[in-house]
């Protein structure tokens, strides 16, 4: 069950780093710039992801967001099966310090609000790995 989790949480992650690098082609933002648009809040349509630079962040950030699917993927599938005292540290890992970081600059950059959507794709990992794995031999 926690392996399907995972696979799911990575198929998330994923999915939400191609629209993320969609966000490079204008025509495509839409989506990127409507969550933008929530995360400084308020609601108010005056967020833009026109310049070359948002749009170069936009892909660079999208296939970084792809390849930690992609790392959470296989080590849910390959790695997890195996040991999963150390799959779980590497995911948690890995996952924690990004909700840190990320956290803590969008409360720097005037953008508080992300914390709660990070909350929510932190939560995707966390809890299907919040329980020590059993690494007794049966």
């Amino acid at each position: 069950r926690t392996q399907k989790q995972l696979q799911f949480a990575a198929i998330f992650y994923g999915a939400f780093g191609l629209v993320t690098a969609a966000a490079a082609l204008p025509a495509l933002s839409l989506p990127t710039l409507l969550i933008t648009d929530i995360i400084l809040w308020p609601i108010d349509g005056a967020q833009s992801l026109a310049s070359p630079e948002t749009r170069t962040l936009c892909a660079i950030l999208g296939g970084v967001l792809v390849g930690w699917a992609v790392m959470i993927w296989l080590t849910a599938t390959k790695l997890y099966p195996r040991d999963p005292a150390l799959a779980r540290s590497i995911i948690l890992t890995s996952v924690t310090i990004w909700f840190v970081i990320d956290s803590a600059a969008s409360v720097l950059a005037g953008a508080p609000v992300n914390i709660i959507p990070n909350l929510a794709f932190a939560a995707l990992v966390w809890l299907p790995l919040r329980q020590q794995p059993d690494t007794r031999l049966a």
